[in-house]
């Protein structure tokens, strides 16, 4: 019962901050990705801002001992859950396209939300007196985005100049409940929730006068929601060595998923009012409600790491079959992945440092990923990067000692999508990333201190 009022204390007051970021991130939106017209859009990072800032390594990798966070890949992470957790993040991100015919380049801004979740332990009492522990998660996050607009200008050998406008929105979110046993040496567990999406895509085509005809502006469109259940399985094994150092074995696996939707598709000519707005002059042709299914492929991930009260060092790799995607019945131009993440995190602190040494308890972290884009239009799209970061108490560090803690992660990533002299079209990234977890205690009421 008293954890279930922390949990509700925690939601309430989380609430109002989550209202405002939200708001400010959608007022800030305006990143133009034209790659994600393709599959289910750019797809958002699986992982925690801690682990993303260690080049992404996350399937065998638990941050306890007061800088807590959730493990969002692998489930059976939450076995070693010790108290209530909020874990909450966004990202300022930063994108610059180069093509290899122009000269000049495109930059675009975008502020998201990352990931919202909130843990708790529920391990019984006969279950915490074998050395057993249980723990879950719920909450919310995206899988992909959908955000573009290219304006396109061609001369026609004996026409006219044609104009087309390619736009596109939606993407995919997931709703998710987690959990984790850990018994012994070795944990498992699994996600389920919901996934739900939305596709508006549509071609603008225009002739621009150059002689005396007349032309009609056209419309193609095609506008679809959909949604289904999901599956997360993970698995922890943890191998234990002299003076407090541990390899930790990790691996998960997400499930297959068949996305039920419906889809309207129209094609028409249209013209534009005085304010913009467009208005359909004759239908061509029209289907409403059309019934069919996203299918989004599996996709898996092993890793280890190897720690000491300082170091923490690891690696993963992943792998998903996007070959296997289609979009009601149809393919698209997409690729099997596989992508390697390395990287490091160091705590310097131990158990005789003073309070008055504020950054020996900070937890510095680095690391690098490497692999390939899952869109695949001729060649393969190089995906790399490099990032930093680093876990900044704000509590006291008497009240650390006693389980209460609020912690600021931070992070930057620099990457790139592709290549001009390989793929035509090279996509720069520059992310910068903030989170903040709460553990439980913080959001009690004190009497004295």
């Amino acid at each position: 019962m008293h954890s279930a009022k922390l949990t509700i204390a925690i939601f309430k007051k989380s609430i109002l901050f989550v209202f405002v970021i939200f708001t400010c991130s959608f007022a800030s939106a305006q990143e133009n990705a034209p790659y994600s017209r393709f599959g289910i859009g750019d797809l958002a990072p699986t992982q925690n801002i801690v682990s993303r800032s260690m080049g992404g390594i996350t399937t065998g990798f638990i941050d306890v001992a007061g800088f807590a966070t959730i493990n969002l890949t692998n489930p059976a992470a939450l076995g070693s859950l010790n108290s209530t957790l909020f874990d909450f993040a966004f990202e300022i991100d930063k994108r610059t396209l180069k093509n290899s015919n122009t000269v000049g380049k495109f930059s675009s801004n975008n502020t998201t939300i990352s990931y919202l979740q909130l843990g708790f332990p529920i391990t019984p009492k006969k279950m915490l007196k074998k050395g057993n522990y249980w723990g879950v998660a719920f909450g919310l996050k995206p899988v992909s985005k959908i955000n573009y607009k290219v304006l396109e200008d061609k001369r026609i050998i004996g026409i006219d100049s044609l104009s087309t406008l390619y736009e596109g929105t939606g993407g995919i979110n997931q709703a998710n409940i987690s959990t984790g046993v850990k018994i012994k040496n070795f944990s498992f567990g699994l996600s389920t929730g919901y996934s739900f999406g939305n596709r508006d895509i549509s071609t603008k085509k225009e002739f621009v006068n150059d002689s005396i005809f007349t032309y009609h502006k056209s419309n193609s469109q095609t506008q679809s929601n959909f949604g289904g259940l999901f599956l997360t399985l993970g698995a922890l094994y943890d191998i234990k060595l002299k003076n407090n150092n541990l390899i930790r074995i990790g691996a998960s696996a997400n499930l297959k998923q068949k996305l039920k939707g419906k889809k309207d598709k129209i094609s028409e000519t249209i013209f534009y009012a005085n304010d913009g707005t467009v208005i359909s002059w004759d239908i061509i042709d029209s289907i409403k409600n059309l019934a069919g299914n996203v299918q989004v492929p599996a996709s898996y991930s092993a890793g280890f790491t190897y720690t000491n009260p300082h170091w923490v060092v690891g690696a993963d790799i992943d792998y998903a079959a996007w070959k296997n995607y289609t979009y009601f019945g149809a393919t698209d131009a997409l690729q099997n992945t596989m992508k390697l993440h390395i990287g490091g995190q160091y705590y310097p602190a131990t158990a005789t440092t003073t309070a008055k040494k504020y950054w020996r308890f900070v937890k510095y972290r680095a690391g690098f990923y490497y692999g390939n884009d899952y869109v695949k239009l001729g060649n393969n799209r190089p995906d790399y990067g490099f990032t930093l970061g680093a876990g900044l108490p704000l509590t006291s560090f008497q009240r650390l000692r006693f389980g209460e803690f609020v912690t600021l992660n931070t992070g930057i990533e620099i990457g790139q999508k592709g290549n001009k002299q390989i793929t035509g079209l090279k996509e720069g990234i520059f992310k910068v990333n903030f989170g903040i977890s709460m553990s439980a205690a913080w959001f009690q009421k004190r009497k004295y201190d």
